[in-house]
């Protein structure tokens, strides 16, 4: 068990088979030992990929994304939510519809600070449904940036948003990845493939 896993089973709480909490150190409370150890292996694994610049969408996106500019040594740009009275017309936007709050929200990026030069990484707390990240996408290829991959916290493998982003030819590296929430408990994909339905495939917790 890695330790993203590990602080899940600690301090993760399972609201339904669908919803995980993990507010005591992601979502609201940030555990910066966890994030630096987060930013160090996200580092490691996009090292000598090019990577110029990382995106991420505010806010619960924002620890993870900026201790792995620090560690890549680049700039590090969020999405705004919702748009503040110095933010101009020049924006890049997406709408990005968020299943666990049941509400859509249209996303920003000033062109300030994307281009076609760009080389980027994205990153972001959770990925289920794919909506935020498959946003991000959006906004990177309206710059005409180039995408390095895309980086996760925490993935729930039994929902589509790997396989929407793997369709469209994205690398994805996610640092844990849960099979299942059923029956109150997390059940983690083993390093094996998703596919292998053999019973070492998963483990529960």
């Amino acid at each position: 068990m890695n330790y993203v896993e590990t602080e899940i089973i600690r301090n993760g709480k399972v609201l339904s088979e669908g919803v995980l909490k993990v507010d005591s150190f992601l979502n609201h409370a940030i555990d910066p030992h966890l994030m630096t150890k987060i930013g160090e292996e996200f580092s490691e694994r996009f090292k000598g990929d090019g990577i110029t610049k990382i995106i991420t969408i505010e806010s619960s996106g924002i620890a993870p994304a900026l201790m792995t500019s620090i560690q890549l040594n680049c700039d590090l740009v969020f999405a705004r939510k919702r748009k503040s009275l110095t933010m101009l017309d020049q924006l890049y936007t997406a709408k990005v519809y968020s299943f666990t709050k049941q509400q859509t929200n249209e996303i920003s990026i000033s062109k300030e600070f994307l281009n076609r030069d760009d080389h980027v990484l994205i990153i972001d707390d959770f990925l289920a449904n794919g909506q935020a990240a498959l946003g991000l996408i959006d906004i990177v290829k309206q710059a005409g940036a180039s995408i390095a991959g895309v980086g996760i916290v925490i993935e729930k493998s039994f929902q589509p948003g790997r396989e929407l982003i793997e369709n469209k030819g994205y690398k994805i590296e996610s640092l844990a990845r849960i099979s299942s929430l059923k029956n109150g408990k997390v059940t983690f994909v083993s390093d094996k493939k998703v596919t292998d339905s053999s019973p070492s495939a998963v483990r529960s917790i």
